[in-house]
């Protein structure tokens, strides 16, 4: 294309162009030119009303500025308290930092604890298991021993109830002959009686002779440590038993005074004694609250009679066998005993505790003398209370039966010695003199062979005796310097023996 005809093309261009910016800017001009074309009252009016518009919007503009001043004022507010606790949550950031460390130590402490614990629980399981099969095991020999041992049991109760048998064969045939012997020793003591006394045989029969008024102290002998409460000599004998709170028994001769033998084992203080018509067995009341039996010649221990819940203080045997006794305690409880078989046989239950006991010749009843001053009498066999008499006006602290049954002396507190009639519980004698003061509760008085002399010891140390035919005092022993707790007459007649709270014993003939 040649130059003239660019030429033209540009100028062609141009002539567009300017065409299309006069249509352009005459419709730009178009509402001016309108506007102009239009009388100057109309303009006026719609210039008013754009006045009063623009100054409507002007309010409203005002009025939004307003609401918007109010708003950047709370904005700005928040926007500096925000700022603030920015400020305090960036300054806490180290404190929180310094925390978060210690913990993450604590807790690589704590995990590393938590692996050492496992490891140890690991171990204990390992032990429980391994305990466990132990136990399983000894669980297994436990259970075979206890099947062993409850065969062995019952071989030995067998055993026992054939021995029981045997041991009952040979108890009636002894009573068999017990019975026969005592028929015929009463038919030859009824041909040797003489003007009421009974004299001792030529042939070495064992019976009792007249007894003396004792006046002299033969021996004085420190028996025990503490005190001796009981005394007691050996049927048809002139040997001495003495129990005292230094735990012994001890026996002595009465004509020279030497002890033959102590009886160890007891554990606690001698509060009663009692033997058997045998002479084969000694038995003591302990405050241990048990009763121990022992074998008079060899000195062991046979039987520990274990059953009250409190001191025993009191026990005796029968007169007619050997087999039984009989013991009360500060439990409220008389309990009867079987020396054979070693354990008790019947308890008997009483409101008030008992101080002083004793079996009646035929072995069937006993006597009992109570804290409330009663004399009670009772069934051994049915434990029911035959008869009651109010004996006392305080404690009761002994009883002694005559040998010939008839009758029965009762000690008490009120410093008085009441002679009972055993068939008809009734007083027929009261004996006491003004000096003559109880020491005890279990201060023990006694009777004399013959049934003619009551003996009993004071506070002051002085034993007074008593004729009991007519109530007189007709002697009266002073050699104790310590209260008499206990008096004992031999069943030979004498000598009549005494013992004190320092342990003395005095033999009088």
């Amino acid at each position: 294309m040649s130059d003239e005809e660019i030429a033209i093309k540009a100028i062609k261009h141009a002539l567009k162009a300017l065409k299309k910016r006069h249509l352009v800017e005459e419709g730009a001009h178009g509402p001016a030119f309108l506007a102009l074309s239009k009388p100057i009252a109309s303009q006026g009016s719609e210039w008013k009303e754009k006045a009063e518009n623009l100054e409507l919007e002007l309010q409203q503009c005002y009025k939004a500025q307003s609401r918007l001043s109010e708003q950047l004022v709370v904005e700005v507010a928040e926007s500096r308290a925000a700022k603030s606790l920015v400020q305090e949550k960036e300054a806490l950031i180290p404190t929180l930092e310094h925390d978060l460390s210690q913990a993450r130590d604590e807790c690589t402490r704590l995990t590393a604890l938590l692996e050492e614990k496992t490891k140890a629980l690991e171990l204990l399981i390992g032990e429980n298991k391994e305990l466990k099969s132990q136990y399983e095991e000894m669980r297994t020999r436990a259970i075979n021993a206890e099947a062993e041992n409850k065969t062995l049991v019952d071989r030995w109760m067998l055993q026992k109830m054939q021995d029981a048998e045997r041991l009952n064969e040979v108890n009636a045939l002894y009573e068999d002959m017990l019975g026969k012997l005592k028929a015929s020793g009463l038919e030859q003591l009824a041909r040797q009686q003489v003007d009421g006394v009974v004299r001792q045989s030529e042939e070495g029969a064992e019976f009792y002779v007249e007894p003396v008024i004792p006046k002299i102290c033969k021996h004085r002998i420190p028996a025990h440590d503490g005190g001796s409460a009981a005394i007691v000599f050996e049927n048809s004998s002139g040997k001495l038993v003495s129990g005292g709170q230094d735990h012994t028994v001890k026996m002595w001769d009465s004509t020279t005074g030497r002890l033959t033998q102590t009886y160890n084992g007891c554990l606690g203080s001698v509060l009663d004694l009692s033997i058997t018509h045998d002479n084969r067995c000694i038995i003591a009341a302990s405050s241990s609250n048990n009763l121990y039996v022992w074998d008079a010649n060899s000195g062991r221990v046979r039987h520990t009679l274990t059953g009250h819940k409190d001191k025993v203080c009191a026990v005796d045997v029968s007169r007619s066998s050997a087999r039984h006794v009989v013991s009360s305690g500060y439990d409220r409880t008389i309990k009867v005993w079987d020396l054979n078989k070693g354990y008790c046989v019947n308890t008997l239950m009483f409101p008030s505790n008992c101080n002083a006991l004793s079996f009646s010749p035929d072995g069937q009843t006993i006597f009992s003398g109570h804290v409330d001053g009663h004399l009670r009498l009772w069934d051994i066999q049915t434990g029911k209370l035959l008869s009651e008499v109010a004996a006392h006006s305080s404690a009761v602290t002994s009883i002694s039966l005559s040998r010939n049954g008839n009758t029965i002396l009762t000690s008490g507190r009120d410093n008085l010695h009441n002679l009972f009639d055993t068939r008809t519980l009734e007083v027929w004698r009261t004996l006491g003199a003004s000096e003559n003061r109880v020491a005890s509760n279990w201060s023990r008085s006694c009777i004399s062979a013959d049934n003619s002399y009551v003996a009993a010891g004071s506070v002051d140390g002085s034993v007074h005796v008593w004729s009991i035919s007519n109530g007189n005092i007709v002697s009266t022993l002073k050699e104790h310097s310590a209260s008499v707790l206990c008096c004992s007459w031999s069943g030979l007649g004498k000598p009549l023996a005494t013992s004190d709270r320092n342990g003395v014993i005095c033999m009088w003939t």
